[in-house]
């Protein structure tokens, strides 16, 4: 199943709106509406927004707040399968249209930062995807001398996830998978032959082991390693519109963006997050026209070469 053929379905709009996509964890952190500001940002451009399994809004408050917004969710699996199925049936009842496996986290990596500050989610806010008043929702709001999103991460979600888990989760749901967190050809093509219907390349914010590739250095690889028989997504460290262009110039349907919304979340909440994808959108246009591009489908992997080439002229 071509996941960008639903959304397209979906969404008779221009093609580019649909290159921009959400996702990040925890967002009213940043600002009161958190993902539900977010959300209507991303239905209002005409793009995709991505729940996360630890956001600060649920899965039925992002549908009540923002209806009309094509919406993925993201999952980690937990130690009790039961959450997890839970958590999968419930985005299905909601009408979200995929689901989004991250497969590089059987733990958090070492964020010095959240280290030394001993982060916690703040004591007004809680995991909203869980109404119980369990260690699922509220264990991120203490430390124990660490960071709290480490430790809530490894007491509760599985380590031990293999490809097996891929098909188990397929087993329990009609929704179609993505699988987050590739970064090399084979990877990618066992994830395609577990049952996963895109690929998403992501080294997730480069904060789990130090020194990994770029995701745009690695999704060439997995583009070529696929040959077109699952589609490829992208993310990390995409803030502008020409980045965005690289990116579909090397093969990826779909570019996520996580730390410019957030910026834009904490300067002006809906509008704030609004105004980056307006001049997201903005600048994938004027490349493509300076390009002579008129529609996506014209970008081309020519149209892309590494700056060592002119370097050594």
């Amino acid at each position: 199943m071509h996941l960008i053929t639903t959304v397209q379905e979906q969404h008779k709009k221009l093609l580019f709106r649909k290159i921009r996509k959400l996702l990040t964890a925890m967002q009213k952190m940043a600002a009161p509406e958190g993902e539900n500001a977010s959300a209507k940002a991303a239905a209002r451009i005409g793009t995709a927004f991505t729940l996360s399994t630890i956001a600060t809004s649920s899965i039925e408050e992002i549908v009540a707040n923002s209806p009309n917004t094509l919406r993925f969710f993201q999952l980690y699996i937990y130690k009790d399968r039961n959450v997890t199925s839970n958590l999968v049936k419930r985005a299905e009842a909601a009408g979200y249209t995929a689901l989004v496996l991250t497969v590089d986290a059987p733990e958090f990596g070492i964020r010095r930062a959240d280290v030394r500050n001993k982060f916690t989610l703040p004591p007004h806010l809680r995991m909203a995807n869980f109404q119980t008043d369990d260690d699922k929702s509220n264990l991120v709001n203490k430390s124990a001398g660490g960071s709290g999103i480490n430790e809530y991460v490894k007491s509760l979600f599985d380590p031990s996830l293999t490809w097996n888990d891929v098909k188990w989760l397929k087993r329990i749901t009609n929704l179609p998978i993505v699988l987050k967190g590739i970064l090399t050809g084979e990877d990618a093509i066992l994830g395609q032959n577990a049952g996963a219907s895109a690929i998403w390349v992501s080294n997730h914010g480069a904060r789990q082991v130090d020194g990994v590739p770029p995701s745009i250095e690695a999704l060439p690889e997995v583009v070529k390693a696929l040959n077109g028989q699952c589609e490829v997504y992208v993310d990390g460290g995409f803030s502008q519109g020409t980045d965005i262009f690289k990116a579909l110039a090397l093969g990826a349907k779909m570019v996520f963006l996580g730390r410019p919304l957030l910026w834009g979340l904490a300067c002006g909440g809906e509008e704030g997050a609004y105004k980056v994808l307006e001049i997201l959108q903005k600048e994938l246009e004027s490349a493509m026209a300076l390009s002579g591009c008129a529609t996506i489908d014209d970008i081309s992997q020519d149209m892309v070469i590494r700056k060592e080439h002119y370097s050594r002229l």
